[in-house]
């Protein structure tokens, strides 16, 4: 394309549709561009409890869609971060914490890198990360990420939300705001020479043309993958997860609501268990070379117990990958259709978001050259590059032996030289920032993350050298202070109660 496109078609709602089709909204609405979302009625969407990290707040406040507004609909609750019960047998390391971190953390961040260091050197001195961020305490008091006396202006949270719901409130907003809705079911997409999507075929309205399309049809990618013929990169042989099995359970009390998203290690993979207002999310994420659909479902029946007694179950299965051209001529593939890792660490919604800033950047610039269309893809595989990453760094890091899949996660020898280079230079106390930040455009994880799992699950070697009192004394100082700190926040049900009223 030479030019930028005069009326853009949305293929698939869902989250990412909806998502896709409000930020161009906003952003092309008044420059007489026409954005149409086509999505049938006859085919589902993939929806469970999500959870996001603070990137979500920028959509929303560039929306101006406060969380009054958005959250009630969508039984939305907030997260602190992610604990990880379970993953390591290392005495004092069997769970951590991995904070959303602020400002509010620089008084003892320092002694966190300092303390990590000196225990990567031999000596004898804490350096579990769960003593030094104030959102680390947050979640383990059970409070919500927003101050009592004071406006809220850290990007320290996330949210928890239900997908399904998440995508009928975007749709609303978008269609009020002049987004184009077509209910229809596509059954033909038609080419050009140059191979550029000319239009499709519908059911019902039959022929619909536009200049630029967005796919955001799930992972059967109907445009991209279907249609264009672009195959994903499979990404199995460095994570080993394919499939998941979710049951919700009722909230017990609905006087203390968990901030954070627990992410506990089970026989064959992980288990999810995601807070919202009206429910407790729950997913067991495993390896179907390892443990059938049925035998995961009664494992995980078995650890959630009576609650989930005539529930019934979500079976759900992915082939790990992302695509090589998430833009193919005129079409962009957006979300489930650029490939799925897995849900570790709740990244979706980032790579949605990012693929959109940086696909609308070159739009807003007016370059739809071949070459920036190169810049794009090699941005977006960068980035998902680096957060496959860091992903698998749980996986080598864990030191369960109960069963042949955690062995081998751990003794995998499949990885990226990044990822091999970073497990070095730590080992051998060397600086991980030249290696992580060889390439930044890779690393949405700052160094402060790779500390907390690193040190959160025990890479430490033994210690050679004697205890010191400072390092122990600086830890001690920051728990005390991120406690007290915490009491500055409201409880997480009672700031819902306080949010839903509204």
């Amino acid at each position: 394309m030479t030019s930028k496109p005069k009326k853009i078609l949305i293929v698939g709602g869902g989250t990412a549709g909806w998502m896709a089709a409000i930020h161009m909204q906003d952003a092309w609405g008044d420059k007489g561009i026409d954005i149409c979302l086509i999505e049938s009625p006859e085919i589902g969407i993939v929806g469970v409890g999500e959870g996001t990290t603070p990137l979500l707040r920028e959509f929303y406040a560039r929306l101006d869609i406060p969380e009054s507004e958005w959250m009630p609909p969508c039984n939305a609750t907030y997260k602190c971060g992610i604990s990880f019960p379970d993953w390591s047998t290392v005495e004092g390391c069997e769970t951590y914490f991995h904070p959303f971190f602020s400002d509010l953390d620089k008084a003892f961040i320092q002694h966190f890198w300092d303390n990590c260091n000196l225990r990567r050197s031999g000596y004898d001195v804490p350096a579990h990360p769960d003593d030094y961020f104030v959102t680390t305490a947050l979640a383990r008091q059970q409070r919500s990420p927003i101050p009592r006396h004071r406006p809220s202006t850290e990007s320290m949270y996330g949210y928890h939300f239900d997908a399904d719901l998440m995508g009928e409130f975007l749709r609303g907003k978008a269609t009020q705001r002049g987004v184009t809705l077509i209910q229809d079911t596509i059954t033909d997409v038609k080419f050009d020479h140059h191979g550029d999507i000319t239009h499709v075929e519908t059911k019902k309205n039959g022929k619909i043309k536009a200049d630029f399309f967005i796919d955001c049809s799930g992972f059967k990618g109907l445009l991209i993958r279907q249609a264009m013929g672009e195959k994903p990169i499979s990404t199995k042989d460095y994570m080993f997860n394919d499939s998941a099995v979710a049951i919700p359970t009722p909230i017990k009390d609905k006087d203390r609501i968990m901030s954070e998203t627990k992410s506990k290690a089970m026989k064959y993979g992980w288990v999810w268990h995601i807070p919202l207002r009206n429910r407790i999310g729950n997913g067991y994420v495993y390896s179907s070379d390892y443990i059938s659909p049925e035998e995961a479902e009664a494992e995980f029946r078995e650890y959630l117990g009576a609650d989930v007694e005539g529930v019934e179950a979500l079976h759900l299965h992915w082939n790990p990958g992302r695509l090589e051209h998430h833009w193919k001529n005129n079409c962009v593939a957006i979300g489930l259709s650029q490939g799925f890792l897995e849900p570790l660490e709740a990244l979706m919604i980032n790579i949605i978001q990012t693929s959109l800033e940086r696909f609308t950047d070159l739009f807003e610039r007016g370059e739809f050259t071949n070459k920036h269309q190169q810049e794009f893809n090699n941005g977006v595989n960068n980035f998902i590059d680096g957060i496959l990453d860091y992903l698998q760094m749980h996986y080598k890091l864990n030191t369960r032996d109960d069963t042949d899949y955690w062995r081998n996660a751990r003794d995998n020898p499949n990885m990226s030289s990044q990822l091999a280079r970073v497990l070095e230079a730590w080992d051998n106390n060397e600086s991980i920032d030249r290696v992580l930040f060889d390439n930044i455009d890779q690393q949405l994880y700052p160094r402060t993350s790779w500390y907390c799992m690193l040190a959160g699950m025990g890479r430490f070697p033994e210690p050679t050298k004697g205890p010191l009192r400072l390092p122990a004394r600086n830890q001690k100082r920051a728990r005390e202070a991120s406690d007290e700190q915490a009491e500055q926040f409201y409880p997480h049900a009672e700031y819902l109660n306080k949010l839903y009223g509204s």
